[in-house]
């Protein structure tokens, strides 16, 4: 079964493609993308083949891990584009599918607070963790753990 559809016209093709928003996301996709591969991939590598394997992966390891800033950097970005990434492809399946302009900001807003919560945590954790303590200092002065 066809459906007809009205084609754009040319000012609404020429608004559409004139956003320089949309288009650096459409560049931030396939740029983080391919950081991300090669991060997870470098990851899973590292931590999960090389040198024993998973059976060595234990707090003593990640301990280890983090007190080099380079891995500070690899886990960090791999938080940060991942979340980015992640939350780009959500919005764009929000805005194709979510026709109510209400429900659509609603649950932009709610993704966009919950990714800017979850990379300052991840960021505290991972710049404030304590190897000594066994934990994040950052979470424990706020609360979060005892």
């Amino acid at each position: 079964m066809a459906i007809a559809t009205k084609p754009r016209t040319a000012a609404q093709a020429r608004e559409r493609a004139s956003s320089s928003f949309e288009l650096w996301t459409w560049y931030f996709m396939r740029i983080s993308g391919l950081l991300l591969v090669f991060l997870v991939l470098g990851h899973f590598t590292i931590v999960h083949l090389i040198g024993g394997g998973i059976d060595r992966v234990d707090f003593a390891f990640v301990s280890g891990r983090w007190s080099n800033p380079l891995w500070q950097v690899w886990d960090w970005l791999m938080l940060f584009l991942g979340l980015l990434h992640g939350t780009n492809g959500m919005k764009t399946i929000i805005n194709e599918y979510v026709h109510r302009a209400g429900a659509r900001v609603a649950l932009k807003s709610t993704l966009y607070v919950l990714t800017l919560i979850f990379i300052l945590l991840g960021t505290a954790v991972i710049l404030t963790f304590d190897p000594n303590k066994g934990h994040s200092t950052v979470l424990q002065s706020l609360g979060l753990l005892k």
